[in-house]
């Protein structure tokens, strides 16, 4: 029997939509202060806009860009709420009349260093009870190691140059070690060891190489890790049937958010949510290397111990490709901790 330390995922990880004023508003009914919010508008073509509460607000980055982090414009996410967030004027997060959806998670404030690996974060937030982790750090130019602090293997990890302009490089469980993949491309993985060496992530480090892209001598990174947490996420790896009937990915829960990326090929990284439209079909769709608006021509079945593709289309269900996924979940959880996903 399979058993959860998490009660209520929205106590770490929660949607929310909303609608743009052009002034300043306050977004509400997160459920707990963020550590991380990533804001996308659905309406019209934007860019991703990533603040976490380590680099701080108003600073983000942007999934579909490799360019450093933007410090000039103070008018996006202004701050973390105890219940959610506040936002300014500009348009990325809130255009007037315009639709807007924001992914939060919850870590553990600001953090502090961690010097568990080789190289001494400037700081590792990290809350192991949902398996998140906010790391910063600044490059050696020497391959070595950086504290997650998550106390368990991660899953999953991207890691994005701050003050330079860098691609994003990223590792999936069920990829080989030393295989890098792109947030802002939907390009298929490389092998590239002097990015992520070829050995194995352990419970207190991720391996970094020399390269400039993820350790560039004085620069400065930041790097988000997850791991699967029982009755609340997955990261994985699942192959494609070409089947409108299918490929079904089991997680154990009712997926609240969904990351897909075809990674043997070129394919774009498709997000879904359970608030995009909230029923099934679910078909409304961003994309994590685009600036598109919403499109809706993707669907998904969102079922109670997982997710199911209905179209062939390539972007998630080529037969005989392999695909990353990241969900996380919203089961409900039974007596003595047990998840229940029979609703």
């Amino acid at each position: 029997m399979a058993y959860t330390t998490i009660n209520k995922s929205t106590d770490h990880f929660n949607t929310k939509l909303w609608t743009g004023n052009g002034g300043t508003q306050s977004i509400t009914g997160v459920g707990f202060q963020p550590d991380f919010t990533w804001i996308r508008e659905r309406s019209e073509a934007r860019g991703h806009n990533l603040t976490d509460a380590v680099r701080g607000a108003p600073k983000y980055i942007n999934t579909s860009s490799t360019g450093a982090e933007e410090t000039s414009i103070s008018t996006t996410l202004t701050s973390f709420d105890s219940d959610g967030f506040s936002l300014g004027s500009y348009d990325d997060v809130n255009k007037n009349s315009e639709t807007y959806v924001g992914w939060s998670w919850k870590a553990n404030g600001v953090g502090s260093a961690n010097t568990d690996g080789t190289i001494n974060t400037t700081a590792t937030s990290v809350n192991t009870t949902a398996g998140f982790s906010i790391i910063t750090y600044t490059g050696t130019g020497s391959a070595g190691t950086i504290g997650h602090g998550l106390n368990v293997v991660p899953d999953f990890w991207m890691v994005k140059a701050r003050s330079e302009t860098r691609a994003w490089y990223g590792w999936s469980k069920g990829m080989s070690y030393g295989d890098v993949v792109n947030f802002q491309s939907s390009g298929a993985k490389s092998t590239d060891t002097s990015l992520f060496t070829s050995n194995a992530p352990t419970n207190q480090v991720i391996n970094l190489g020399s390269s400039v892209g993820v350790n560039n001598s004085g620069q400065t990174f930041v790097c988000y890790a997850f791991s699967s947490k029982t009755g609340y996420s997955k990261f994985g790896t699942y192959r494609g049937n070409g089947n409108a009937n299918g490929a079904f990915v089991y997680t154990g829960v009712k997926p609240a958010f969904i990351i897909v990326k075809k990674y043997t090929d070129a394919g774009h990284w498709q997000i879904v949510d359970n608030k995009r439209p909230g029923y099934n079909v679910n078909s409304n769709y961003l994309r994590a290397n685009k600036s598109d608006a919403e499109a809706t021509d993707i669907p998904f079945d969102i079922l109670s111990n997982g997710f199911k593709a209905r179209s062939t289309d390539g972007s998630y269900n080529e037969s005989g490709q392999s695909y990353i996924y990241m969900a996380i979940g919203q089961s409900l959880v039974g007596s003595n901790n047990v998840p229940c996903t029979a609703r």
